[in-house]
């Protein structure tokens, strides 16, 4: 079941969170696609409308970016079918993820303008905001040159990925976001080459505490810490 909290306000602009738990990947996509529409329809015609910030887990499925290369996906339909997972060939930037369980994927709709932002410092301002939940449990995170998302041990040997980001921006709206592995089974990601990547790891915040993290924590911490960079 999913809820919606009262709209907050940053700086006078209304914005509303809405939990979408455990969803399917393509009806999240879809309700995404119709607020983003609206939103983008309203701004052009001077109507009235609420930005929002989604956050949700969705069943296993790989999403293929408009730049991916499909051998990046490294299992058959068939096989595909074996592990439970789907694939999803969708409408933002970057190449193959992985998403299911105990993943926290949020899915910000918002008017960049509205928040004096360009593309780029919207990027920047979601992978400060997972760096610096990764800081609140002890846990050094950062940005690898050449390679949107959150790292850990990035220029190094040991490079590991704890956040994929991938946004689509129209109008300077926005739609897709970003997907942090709280306590993902990251066996999956062996079936792909995650983000186009054959020479990094992955990781994810259970796999660093050494212990499961409490995923609504996770969940209010991120969305603290989005609310205060905007």
């Amino acid at each position: 079941m999913s809820f919606t909290l009262p709209l907050f306000i940053f700086d006078g602009m209304k914005t509303q969170f809405e939990n979408w738990n455990l969803i399917p990947y393509a009806d999240a996509w879809h309700r995404q696609t119709e607020y983003f529409d609206h939103l983008v329809h309203a701004k052009q015609a001077g109507e009235s409308y609420i930005n929002r910030i989604i956050m949700c887990q969705h069943p296993h499925v790989y999403t293929l970016g408009r730049s991916g290369k499909a051998a990046n996906m490294l299992l058959s339909d068939e096989q595909l079918q074996r592990i439970g997972a789907t694939l999803f060939h969708i409408d933002r930037g970057g190449d193959i993820t992985y998403h299911g369980p105990g993943q926290l994927v949020c899915y910000p709709i918002l008017n960049l303008e509205e928040f004096h932002l360009g593309l780029k410092e919207y990027v920047h301002l979601l992978e400060e905001a997972v760096i610096r939940v990764c800081a609140s449990y002890g846990i050094t995170a950062g940005r690898l040159a050449g390679a949107t998302g959150v790292w850990l041990d990035g220029e190094t040997s040991r490079a590991r990925k704890i956040c994929a980001i991938g946004v689509r921006s129209s109008h300077f709206v926005t739609m897709h976001g970003l997907a942090f592995n709280v306590n993902t089974d990251l066996r999956y990601f062996s079936y792909i080459n995650p983000c186009g990547f054959v020479d990094k790891g992955v990781t994810s915040l259970e796999k660093e505490l050494g212990r499961e993290a409490d995923f609504e924590e996770v969940q209010t911490r991120l969305l603290r810490e989005i609310e205060t960079l905007l």
